[in-house]
């Protein structure tokens, strides 16, 4: 078993405590054949108690040496967006000049800025500062209104629970969709949020039936490999097909017809990684046709072949031809 994948967390105060707790609960969650996938460390310019945006203090043991031993670096977001600690910043541009891995939760994107890290990339943040961010940091390629954004080794967040979809993004990348889903269950998130999907910036319309979708989102999670239609989706919520795609956007950010290719992909992946069936059977399982057609979906979002992929992060020793058992449904 080879050594844990080392993220190291900055907390620069005032520091969002819900910034730093996110890498801890997810990364903690991962295990590989029963072991830590990941260890998680916690620095501060100067290591002890660290005010946060709350006004609660957190003891935070480690300095900014510890980063020249991380393979991920993640800087937590903060109260303030100005006047970034010389010594973070010299950090940040340290571990960017070693090939670290980078990343921002929330507002941290100000201080991958400040450090230069962000010239030229496509970058995003919370969306109430990313008229600020634009305007302060003009080099920046400013997504404005996504979860996250993955430019090369840099990757930026906005608020909240974008963080969950951007440290479940890193588990995915690491260790594969399965091994990330199953963190997400295990954490009670949503497991499948594309980057690119909205922040929600605009308050959504409030169903009319006093209902979401998540009934019919989890009966499409069963029938994956059954042609679903806009009409069968509309016919299983009891609505029209036009307040169906309505109120579906409203809650995911995504039409009904793109959610579920998302999750027939986040499905053909699992069962590369979990079985080891044909090709042919991984497309009819997931729903997504053909081997070509799968093909052609995974190349789009991964940039790899399913064969490729599945070699990368397949963990299955022997060749079987049977069908995996339906999967749970998670919304």
């Amino acid at each position: 078993m080879p050594s844990p994948h080392r993220v190291v967390v900055i907390a620069a105060p005032p520091v969002s405590m819900f910034n730093i707790a996110v890498p801890e609960m997810l990364f903690g969650k991962v295990l590989i054949d029963g072991e830590p996938g990941y260890e998680t460390v916690f620095c501060a310019p100067d290591p002890g108690p660290v005010r946060t945006s709350n006004g609660v203090d957190v003891h935070i043991p480690g300095g900014l040496d510890v980063i020249r031993t991380a393979d991920t670096v993640i800087i937590a977001g903060a109260g303030s967006r100005e006047e970034a600690d010389p010594r973070i910043l010299a950090a940040l541009r340290r571990a960017a000049a070693d090939g670290r891995r980078i990343a921002s939760i929330c507002t941290g994107a100000f201080a991958l800025a400040e450090a230069g890290l962000l010239d030229g990339r496509a970058a995003t943040t919370y969306w109430r500062y990313t008229g600020e961010l634009g305007a302060r940091y003009p080099a920046i390629d400013l997504q404005k209104d996504v979860l996250f954004v993955q430019d090369g080794p840099v990757l930026t967040s906005s608020g909240y629970a974008a963080g969950i979809d951007l440290c479940l993004h890193l588990v995915r990348s690491d260790f594969g969709a399965a091994v990330a889903n199953d963190v997400a269950r295990l954490a009670l998130v949503a497991p499948v949020r594309q980057g690119g999907q909205t922040q929600f910036t605009d308050t959504p319309l409030p169903p009319e039936s006093g209902v979401s979708f998540a009934c019919t989102r989890a009966w499409a999670m069963q029938h994956l490999d059954e042609p679903l239609t806009l009409t069968d989706l509309a016919r299983n919520a009891g609505v029209s097909i036009r307040t169906l795609s309505r109120r579906f956007h409203a809650e995911t950010g995504l039409s009904p017809l793109q959610w579920l290719l998302h999750q027939r992909v986040e499905r053909a992946r699992e069962l590369l990684e979990t079985t080891a069936l044909p090709m042919d059977q991984v497309a009819r399982v997931s729903g997504l046709g053909s081997a070509d057609s799968m093909r052609q979906h995974i190349q789009r979002r991964l940039g790899v072949t399913p064969s490729a992929y599945r070699a990368s992060f397949s963990r299955v020793a022997a060749v079987t031809g049977s069908a995996p058992a339906r999967p749970r449904a998670h919304v």
